[in-house]
């Protein structure tokens, strides 16, 4: 039988195939740029590059205006399914948005999917995520991919009845929610730990950046790059079977801060714990006037992108960025400012622990009750 894995117990019938055309219209948006967007515009819009980067599945909420409002442009129906039509990859326009508002404008370059009887939204969580590879399939082009709408007509879709559509896309629905206020929770977080510390260091003393720590360089382990991620600030370095230089005079016994001396992460820092070495693509930092918490504050503000040197490979030389002009507290101060945002890193891992729970969570039930 044509049934999901996983589905509400009250539903038992077999899920009936049908092909694309056969149950939306298609249609395209109309010539809109980025220039006839208004901070205080009257009539909402959506751009065809705003798929990627500001709606997710369904959109409740829309984001730019215009004050255009010509016989010319295109207008969504709530229940209306958007796909772009180019971009860069196959992958970045295999996805969609179920618009739940009427007369938005809907600019040039996106596909309109008009749903004769079906539930647009759980065709848009059903095209952007079990159906989005066979959807890539059809971009053609290389530097731009696009996206006809005539090539997609003839994908089998398989649907439930028209209950089971909308129960599920409404336990989607919220989950999206809890996604999106943790999102916007992490985001708050940060916003407001960089406006402390921006307010601390505007009222500290000034003094060069080399005096705040010594200096151990040319020491490996089996730690790579790949595993120092985008969102970690803290993070431990494990040992390896042999180092370069002497291993008594590099021995770390106090915690660390190491940075990105080379490649595409060059610049950014984070804490380490005692060891006796690290990789000799990172440069350690001991602090001797300030905490390692205030020291990897004012390692966070400084623009290491102007001592950046090299064009294949990006590379920062402590030499370049030692006689950096940096702000420092007393020592007490500084002690209840690390404290502080330690506090906040904290609720930031929390939050975030939680975003990739219900991210999780999303996803599975997309796998097990779409098919």
């Amino acid at each position: 039988m044509l049934v999901p894995k996983l589905r509400f117990k009250e539903f038992k019938d077999e899920y009936k195939t049908y092909k694309l055309n056969d149950i939306v219209d298609f249609y395209k948006g109309n010539t809109l740029s980025k220039s006839d967007i208004k901070l205080n515009g009257n009539f909402p819009c959506i751009l065809y590059g705003e798929l990627y980067t500001k709606y997710n599945e369904i959109t409740n909420k829309i984001i730019s205006y215009t004050d255009r409002n010509d016989k010319n442009l295109f207008y969504s129906k709530i229940n209306d399914v958007l796909i772009p039509c180019s971009g860069e990859t196959a992958l970045d326009i295999s996805t969609s948005t179920c618009v739940l508002q009427n007369n938005v404008i809907i600019g040039g370059d996106l596909n309109v999917l008009r749903p004769k009887a079906q539930n647009g939204k759980y065709l848009s969580y059903l095209l952007s995520n079990k159906k989005k590879l066979v959807i890539a399939k059809y971009a053609q082009g290389d530097s731009i991919v696009h996206l006809y709408g005539e090539k997609i007509k003839n994908i089998n879709i398989n649907l439930p009845t028209i209950e089971e559509q909308e129960k599920v896309s409404k336990l989607l629905e919220v989950l999206n929610r809890k996604i999106e206020i943790k999102k916007r929770k992490v985001e708050t977080l940060k916003i407001y730990k960089m406006g402390l510390i921006k307010e601390v260091l505007n009222s500290s003393n000034k003094c060069k950046f080399g005096k705040l720590q010594t200096i151990c360089q040319n020491l490996v382990s089996n730690i790579t790059l790949s595993d120092i991620k985008s969102d970690t600030s803290t993070y431990k370095i494990y040992g390896a079977t042999g180092a370069i230089g002497n291993m008594s005079k590099y021995t770390l016994n106090k915690p660390y801060i190491a940075i990105i001396k080379d490649g595409a992460g060059v610049g950014k820092s984070f804490i380490c714990e005692p060891f006796s070495s690290f990789l000799s693509t990172l440069i350690g930092l001991i602090p001797q006037n300030c905490t390692i918490e205030y020291l990897k504050i004012v390692l966070d503000n400084i623009n290491f992108s102007k001592y950046t040197v090299g064009s294949t490979i990006p590379h920062i030389y402590f030499k370049d960025f030692k006689n950096e002009i940096v702000k420092i507290l007393p020592y007490d101060e500084q002690i209840k400012i690390s404290n502080i945002s330690n506090n906040i890193n904290l609720k930031i891992d929390m939050s975030e622990q939680k975003l990739k729970l219900f991210q999780k969570m999303k996803k599975s039930l997309l796998q097990q009750m779409l098919i």
